[in-house]
């Protein structure tokens, strides 16, 4: 899809729109059912679902490639979940007839400590803070994409009554948050291989463009899996072909969310700070080299925010590198 220099069609707030999603969806079945059984040599797939947007369109496309009957879709809830995820999982798996089976990950984050690390950290900040009587998220400053600033991070705490706090989040606590978080990613990633290993399936992973290029994963966790089907779609493009493959409305409709922490928190507030229509159009303008001018025309921006947003997001791809190497080996 990447057209460097010179698109075939001048650029505007329908570049990204496929000219045939029916021939789209057609090719990745394709491949997708050639890479599981004459590449990776398994008999099926085994996906996650969520009730988002980016699940609930892989397994629609591999329900495609290989027939309901070698797709199964693992609910993996915990504690923190909201209940809407499996309620929506379930629909999608109704929808597509695939079996499901539910591993609640709780018990595996308590022996890891996630919890009661996470929340170590948070009362590090707020003193009054307990899981009983708060929820809690962490967030991004939007602004500081269009001004060239580094992210900061806050952390919200709300009571029962609903009263939000706010502070700026030190680095300590950041890295301490996030690390004990992210057992919750690579205890799922766990549980999808043991279910693909057992039944010599491959393990199919569901990150879009924007996720894997910008970083929004967790290592050897959302971001292992044998094969990411859906990596070279822009979100908006995952909406399209949502659209087509009939997905539940109320999954195309529901604000992506990263169902993360306890407090009810988007994807765009966690860590794209940005609309995903708006952030398609910039990132392809970045990776086309298409103007500033010519881009922030068409979002009625100025050029110098444009600018200013491009390298926003060149730095953000640079620092999370790392997150796409594979080992180091000598």
């Amino acid at each position: 899809m990447v057209l460097k220099n010179n698109t075939l069609k001048p650029f505007s707030e329908n570049i990204l729109n496929f000219e045939s999603v029916e021939k789209e969806v057609t090719r990745i079945s394709g491949k997708l059912k050639d890479d599981i059984l004459r590449v990776l040599k398994r008999k099926g797939a085994v996906i996650g679902i969520s009730g988002g947007i980016d699940s609930s369109v892989t397994l629609a496309l591999a329900v495609n490639a290989l027939g309901a009957d070698k797709v199964t879709g693992i609910m993996l809830p915990e504690r923190d979940s909201s209940p809407e995820s499996k309620e929506l999982a379930l629909k999608l798996a109704n929808k597509f007839g695939v079996q499901t089976i539910e591993e609640n990950i709780t018990g595996a984050l308590d022996g890891f400590g996630c919890y009661e690390r996470r929340d170590a950290a948070v009362a590090n900040v707020f003193p009054e803070y307990n899981p009983k009587d708060y929820k809690m998220k962490i967030g991004i400053n939007h602004s500081g994409l269009s001004q060239f600033l580094p992210p900061v991070f806050s952390i919200t705490i709300i009571n029962w009554e609903g009263i939000e706090k706010r502070k700026i989040l030190p680095v300590k606590e950041y890295l301490q948050i996030v690390a004990a978080s992210n057992f919750k990613q690579r205890s799922r990633m766990s549980m999808l291989y043991y279910h693909a290993e057992r039944m010599h399936y491959a393990m199919i992973g569901t990150p879009n463009k924007h996720e894997v290029e910008q970083g929004f994963f967790v290592k050897n966790g959302d971001g292992g899996a044998d094969i990411m089907p859906i990596a070279h779609l822009y979100k908006s493009q995952v909406y399209q072909l949502a659209e087509y493959l009939e997905i539940p409305r109320e999954i195309i409709n529901r604000t992506p969310t990263s169902d993360t922490y306890t407090a009810e928190q988007t994807q765009e507030e966690f860590f794209f700070q940005m609309p995903y229509q708006e952030m398609d159009l910039i990132w392809y303008g970045l990776e086309n080299e298409i103007s500033a001018d010519e881009v922030g025309r068409v979002l009625n921006k100025k050029a110098e925010e444009i600018v200013l947003i491009y390298n926003n997001l060149r730095r953000k791809q640079k620092t999370t590198e790392y997150l796409r190497m594979a080992a180091i080996t000598y």
